[in-house]
């Protein structure tokens, strides 16, 4: 599950721009599809195309694979990042579990706020896929979209064993358009229903410890997973896919928050 969900991070995104001066022909505006991943089942993933009209509305056409027959998945635009997570922005059709399909115009957000197609190109949002209507928080595909789409540049760092034996991993960085990123900290052999609080400290490895520049989602000791967007610092100075390049600093995974001495995984990044 780990290396499905970080093997399917960097699928392109594709733009095309038809738009036709022929008035006998409908209007076909610009386009954007934006790759929906697999989260809950392996087996499920998609897209989302985002359809520009002539009046600037905008049409969502979702299309999925491996839907079971029979099932209605609801679809929603959420605020904020798949990281972050956020409250319905807009709530799309109902993908037809028997064809992996579904339609959706709106020219205004659920909370009637006018919205255009421009504005969808740079919208702070995701979309959720969900299992169905007495399941929503069962999340069958998602994908992050607008501003939050990732660039394809990323950066890797070694998380290295330290205190206890057979945990080590790495801590991937990749660049939203909007210059933020996304970190992805994938941790081998943690223990089950164990939780990992992270960090980046300020200095090197060599100089630790130092104080806490940044705090990461805590590592899912059942997946040895966590995801975590970058975009500011916790004192709040701007901190983005940039600046992950050239901080001062270095990474710790720790056994838990209450056991925050014992570092299960280290490792230097930015400039260090």
């Amino acid at each position: 599950m780990k290396k499905t969900i970080l093997s399917i991070l960097l699928l392109p995104i594709l733009f095309l721009c038809s738009c036709d001066n022929d008035d006998d022909v409908v209007f076909i505006g610009a386009t954007q599809t934006i790759q929906l991943n697999s989260v809950a089942d392996p087996n499920i993933s998609g897209t989302a195309k985002f359809i520009e009209n002539e009046d600037g509305s905008t049409t969502v056409e979702l299309q999925l694979t491996g839907t079971p027959s029979g099932g209605m998945h609801p679809a929603h635009i959420h605020f904020n990042t798949a990281a972050e997570g956020g409250g319905i922005a807009v709530t799309l059709g109902t993908v037809n579990g028997d064809t992996g399909f579904s339609t959706a115009t709106f020219s205004e957000l659920d909370n009637d706020t006018n919205v255009t197609f421009e504005d969808m190109l740079v919208f702070d949002g995701y979309i959720n896929v969900h299992l169905s209507d007495s399941e929503l928080t069962t999340i069958v595909a998602q994908g992050d979209i607008g501003q939050n789409v990732l660039t394809g540049a990323s950066t890797v760092y070694s998380l290295n064993e330290l205190d206890v034996t057979g945990i080590s991993g790495t801590a991937t960085f990749y660049e939203r358009a909007n210059g933020e990123a996304l970190a992805v900290l994938d941790i081998a052999n943690t223990p089950v229903d164990g939780m990992h609080p992270a960090h980046i400290h300020m200095g090197s490895v060599a100089t630790a410890p130092g104080d806490i520049l940044f705090t990461f989602d805590p590592v899912d000791g059942n997946t040895g997973m966590s995801m975590t967007n970058v975009s500011e610092l916790d004192d709040e100075t701007p901190f983005g896919y940039s600046d992950v390049l050239t901080v001062d600093g270095y990474i710790n995974v720790h056994l838990s928050a209450a056991d925050l001495a014992t570092i299960v995984a280290q490792g230097d990044i930015g400039i260090n």
